[in-house]
This record gives C-alpha cells, sequence and structure tokens, in this order.
C-alpha cells in the first residue's frame, strides 16, 4: 500500500432544525394554543484513531465529510430527530490542525481516541416556548444554528520508540530485519526504503520496544531534498536515535564521520532539538574489514567524532552484536521509566 502522510480534508457538521409554529385544533379545545416542537441538533464530526490503519491514502478518494442534519421540530410539541454524527478513522499518529490558522486541534496517540472536528448545529425553538400571559397564541419560532465547516491538515507522525537514521544503504533495513519480524526492503541500490516500517522488538514476554526504519536522509533533506521533511518529521516522537554509518563504504572514497556530520546538520536545519536526544552510534558492515581492523577503524571513527555516546560495532546481515544493542535499548527505557515513576512519587505532596 502506497505511504501517505498528509492529507487535507473538509468538514462540514448537519444544521441545526428549525423550530416549529403550530397550534392545538382539537374538537371540543377551541383555544388549543400552541404546540410547535424544537428542531434537532445537527450531527458533530469526529475523528477516531485505529490502530488498524497505518496510512492516510484513503483522503486522497475522499476530502469532504458531512454529518447528518438535524430534523425540523412538528406539531403536538414534537421534536425533530437529532443527525447522526459522522465519524471518520484514522491512523494512531495523527495530528489534526486547521488549515486558515495552522492551530493545532488535537493529537490522536492512542486507539480509540476521539476527537470533536466539528460541531453540530443546534436546534431551534418551536412557539411553545414563546406562549406568555400575554401572547397566547405566539407565531414565532426560532431558525436552527448552522453547523461548524472548517479545513483540516491531517498529518501522520510514525509512533515508535526508537528512530534509525542514516544514508541510503547504511543498512537500517537490515538491521530491522535482524532484530524484528518486520521485513522491509532491501537491495543494494539508494532509497530502497521509501516509507517508514514499524518492527517490535520484544525481548521478554512483558518487555519490548518499537523500532521505526526511518528513508534515508541526504544532504539538503531539511530543505526538502531527496525525500526530504516528508519522513524527518518522523523522528519527532521517538525517544532514542540510532545513527546507522557504513564503515566500509564500498566507493572507498566516502567518509564514514562526514556522512555523520551531515545528518546532524540536517537534524539541526529541522529541528535543533533533536540533536539533544540520546542519539547511539552504530557501525555497520564490520564483515567487510578483516576481524583485526574492526576495532581499530571504529575507535577511529568515534575519536575524530568526539564521540561521548554510546557507540556500537555491528554486522546487520547477519546479526553479529545486533541482540546487545537491543538488550541496552530495553535497559536504556526501563531506567527511563524508574526515573519518571521516583519523580513523579517525590513531587507527591
Amino acid at each position: 500500500m502506497q505511504f501517505v502522510d498528509e492529507a487535507t480534508i473538509r468538514v462540514h457538521a448537519g444544521n441545526g432544525g428549525n423550530g416549529c409554529v403550530s397550534f392545538r385544533r382539537e374538537k371540543f379545545i377551541p383555544f388549543g394554543g400552541p404546540d410547535g416542537g424544537d428542531g434537532a441538533s445537527g450531527g458533530s464530526v469526529w475523528l477516531v484513531a485505529d490502530e488498524g490503519l497505518n496510512t492516510l491514502v484513503d483522503f486522497r478518494h475522499q476530502r469532504a465529510f458531512r454529518a447528518e442534519r438535524g430534523e425540523n421540530g412538528m406539531s403536538r410539541q414534537m421534536s425533530g430527530k437529532g443527525g447522526t454524527d459522522t465519524v471518520i478513522r484514522v491512523p494512531v499518529g495523527t495530528v489534526v490542525s486547521a488549515t486558515e490558522t495552522d492551530e493545532i486541534i488535537g493529537d490522536l496517540t492512542e486507539h480509540g481516541q476521539r476527537l470533536l472536528v466539528a460541531q453540530g448545529g443546534r436546534g431551534g425553538q418551536g412557539n411553545i416556548h414563546f406562549k406568555s400571559s400575554t401572547n397566547r397564541a405566539p407565531r414565532k419560532a426560532t431558525q436552527g444554528t448552522p453547523g461548524e465547516e472548517r479545513e483540516l491538515r491531517l498529518e501522520l507522525k510514525v509512533l515508535a520508540d526508537v528512530g534509525m537514521l542514516g544514508f541510503p544503504n547504511a543498512g537500517k533495513s537490515t538491521f530491522i530485519r535482524a532484530v524484528s519480524a518486520a521485513t522491509p526492503k532491501v537491495a543494494d541500490y539508494p532509497f530502497t526504503t521509501l516509507q517508514p516500517h514499524l518492527g517490535v522488538v520484544r525481548i521478554e514476554t512483558d518487555k519490548s520496544f518499537v523500532v521505526a526504519d526511518i528513508p534515508g536522509l541526504i544532504e539538503g533533506a531539511a530543505e526538502g531534498a531527496g525525500l526530504g521533511i516528508q519522513f524527518l518529521k518522523h523522528v519527532a516522537r521517538t525517544r532514542l536515535l540510532l545513527h546507522v554509518v557504513d564503515i566500509a563504504p564500498l566507493d572507498g572514497e566516502t567518509d564514514p564521520v562526514e556522512q555523520v556530520r551531515t545528518i546532524e546538520n540536517e537534524l539541526n536545519g529541522f529541528d535543533p532539538e533533536l540533536l539533544d536526544r540520546p542519539r547511539w552510534l552504530v557501525f555497520n558492515k564490520m564483515d567487510l574489514l578483516a576481524p583485526e581492523e574492526q576495532q581499530k577503524a571504529a575507535k577511529a571513527l568515534v575519536k575524530r567524532l568526539k564521540w561521548k555516546q554510546p557507540w556500537y560495532l555491528v554486522s546487520a546481515i547477519s546479526r553479529e552484536n545486533t541482540w546487545p544493542i537491543c538488550l541496552d535499548i530495553q535497559r536504556f527505557f526501563d531506567e527511563q521509566r524508574r526515573d519518571a515513576a521516583e519523580a513523579a512519587e517525590a513531587a507527591r505532596p
């Protein structure tokens, strides 16, 4: 299925029904009086997060959604039937904003979460409400109010604990295949991955985390080059970044240090806060080097980069050293949760 992470839709809630002007006309009751009922409220438009969806592609075919109008009031003090709500299913991780103001209306991050995006109009009052001691035959009723109408921008941001960064063909897809059940496409040409892939890494029965294979970035991505910011934004929700680097480029001229610096510049250009996020370096394709050269080459790169965070030397294709990274990631998240729980406990009065 084609991956689509942005869409624009127009929603229109139902108008409220009008109030009714009516009078009782029954045998043997010469002065029946007013009996006009109220109009009903129009239906509203809701967005609901559905974990069964992973794309916004459906909104390329249907862009307008309208809720049902409320029925008008009727005689004998009968109110109209309320308009039916319209419910629109969207993937978990969808950010909703108004196109006119760029105001974020809501962020749907949990399955089943609902967001009201267009309120239905209120129903008008029938003439029964305007009866008084001085006006026993009111011929007044109010109109229903119009339902809200707005244009919305839907933006899907992948929900993952770990985001994988790196140049095309650094081995990100191979790594996620090695540590999870995900099966992203793997080939020896750039931009094999054209959409984010999610993989669940299960450490124990009750311990797991989600890793996202973010498509490869190139210089200028923050300005839209290559696959551009279309995928850079998917790292925004991740708690940990794995920066995958090809330690043995086949052309022999590409400098892994320059590639790391380029990705850092793109992160800074997109959102400087991403550089402050925990980011671990993963030197991949160690199998292309002689055993006695592997550690030496990795340490030389670490020294040139002046790297202070954790780093690893792996061969994703043979799965060598990939599992220790997963164990460290799980330990990292366990410590984060423990620290958060302790902070919450300390903050209690």
